[in-house]
């Protein structure tokens, strides 16, 4: 395939006409695992239609707890599956808007939105499909800061203009907003000649961004720092495709960024102090921020500036109490790795992760 209409076009008919259902997929890349979903979030996924489930595409949960009331697009929102895990948990307060250039998956997610609406027991809707490219949210009528939470499952990787999806996403998301996402990575780049690979391209590996290439792409966005909630190894379950793609490994992982000014490009100490205060749904005795960051409700946990910043200046500062400020600088923050953790806080030292 050579020109950006053609891969387009081929994406669309893949997952319109070739893939009907999970179990046409030809590897295992885009095979959502329930096992990964939290219990509050699969008792949501239990009030969802059949037909909508046995059509899910992607390679994790992106679904941000603290939603409710919140205003959230699903970017590449297929038949729908996680749009309606967010309007439930959004309320009937918030708003879910699902944008997909798949007029055949919309179909499918738009004829069963009033059933879903009462099953919610939600007196008018609170979630509206539209057809459109990541790419170009305008032509959604997505306006300029006026999202809460941006998310997305195993889309992405799909574009072929991927700065153009992420600066998409940070002109519609709201000052604190956050994007809040699953994706296929790699360690290292894809090489040209399977990016042309139309199977490769549908299945999410030809299109997967190297995490380096991705830091950059961010940060030159004004966004240097992101956070890893999760990273598994994917298995393609396929010897055949398997062998073309040949070294390259590949990983599904979850990834938050949020749209905040002033965020410094390492981790610097200022003294701060994070407390959680154990009221949002689902996490009563602790919540994790990113691999690095989980947070035991009451107990008062050193943070560096980012972090700080991103429990006081989005939607979750009403479940954080954030003492000190930026005013003395104490040097470089040492972020400890998750596996670390325990072992450092046993030998009386602290750290925000």
């Amino acid at each position: 395939m050579s020109n950006i209409s053609e891969k387009n076009g081929f994406v669309k008919s893949y997952y319109g006409k070739v893939i009907q259902r999970t179990q046409d997929l030809k590897t295992s890349t885009c095979k959502c695992d329930d096992s990964t979903l939290s219990p509050y979030i699969r008792a949501i996924e239990n009030k969802i239609d059949d037909e909508i489930l046995t059509r899910v595409y992607g390679c994790g949960s992106p679904i941000p707890p603290a939603i409710e009331g919140c205003v959230v697009l699903d970017l590449g929102c297929g038949a729908g599956r996680d749009v309606y895990i967010a309007s439930h948990l959004a309320g009937p307060d918030g708003f879910v808007i699902g944008v997909d250039m798949t007029q055949e998956q919309l179909e499918v997610a738009q004829r069963h939105l009033e059933k879903q609406m009462k099953r919610f027991g939600y007196k008018r809707p609170n979630v509206e499909f539209r057809h459109g490219n990541i790419e170009d949210l305008n032509e959604a009528g997505i306006a300029d800061n006026s999202v809460d939470v941006v998310i997305s499952n195993c889309v992405i990787n799909l574009s072929l203009s991927k700065k153009k999806v992420f600066s998409e996403i940070f002109r519609i998301l709201k000052p604190g907003g956050e994007l809040y996402f699953s994706d296929v990575f790699t360690g290292r780049r894809v090489p040209d000649y399977l990016m042309d690979d139309p199977v490769l391209h549908g299945e999410c590996l030809s299109g997967a961004m190297y995490i380096e290439d991705f830091r950059r792409m961010l940060r030159e966005l004004e966004c240097p720092d992101f956070r890893i909630l999760s990273k598994r190894r994917i298995t393609i379950d396929n010897p055949e495709i398997e062998a073309g793609v040949g070294m390259i490994d590949f990983y599904s992982m979850t990834v938050r960024a949020f749209k905040l000014h002033f965020l410094e490009d390492a981790s610097e100490n200022y003294g701060q102090t994070a407390v959680y205060n154990g009221t949002i749904p689902g996490y009563t005795d602790s919540f994790e921020l990113d691999d690095h960051h989980r947070f035991i409700t009451g107990k008062p946990m050193r943070v560096c500036g980012n972090t700080a910043s991103m429990l006081q200046e989005t939607r979750l500062e009403r479940h954080f109490k954030v003492k000190g400020d930026k005013s003395v600088h104490y040097g470089r923050f040492e972020c400890t790795p998750a596996c670390m953790k325990h072992d450092r806080e046993e030998s009386g030292g602290g750290a925000c992760c």
